[in-house]
């Protein structure tokens, strides 16, 4: 199963979400039927390191944030994802435009598993300064979808 987050730059939400992630999916020992990766909607970002807020608050949480680089989505990652988890209603509508058709169903909001949070969005901490925040977040939707996915190995 191939999992893909992604935000707009790809140097906040995405590579904190992938972390994350990896590291609950190593926590389970699933390492070898999950795989983890992660892009922004535009290449503004392309080859930086997370942002040093991103990075301060992976680090004092015990996350990994090495080979973490920027990139943009491709066509590729398309195919290769089994699912696309977005941070927020912006990036969901510029996934949606790029996804081809029958690529479409792979795309969700991060939120969209938490129940009574449905359509809340993954709070930028580019604009706000609120890694914690993000953090928070994404401590709140990642288990669950590690739940959904394990229940489609």
């Amino acid at each position: 199963m191939n999992v893909l987050f992604v935000c707009l730059g790809n140097i906040c939400r995405s590579p904190m979400a992938e972390s994350m992630f990896r590291q609950l999916v190593a926590s389970a020992n699933l390492s070898n039927q999950i795989q983890v990766d992660s892009a922004g909607t535009t290449d503004y970002e392309a080859g930086n390191p997370p942002y040093p807020g991103a990075r301060r608050t992976m680090e004092q949480h015990g996350l990994p944030t090495a080979g973490l680089v920027a990139r943009p989505i491709t066509q590729r990652d398309f195919a290769w994802a089994d699912y696309i988890i977005c941070m927020d209603q912006m990036n969901l509508t510029a996934l949606r435009r790029m996804a081809p058709a029958g690529d479409q169903h792979k795309i969700h909001l991060a939120n969209e598993v938490v129940a009574g949070h449905e359509n809340e969005e993954i709070p930028d901490p580019w604009y706000t300064h609120r890694f914690e925040d993000t953090y928070r977040s994404l401590s709140r939707a990642l288990p669950q979808w590690l739940d959904r996915i394990k229940g489609q190995l």
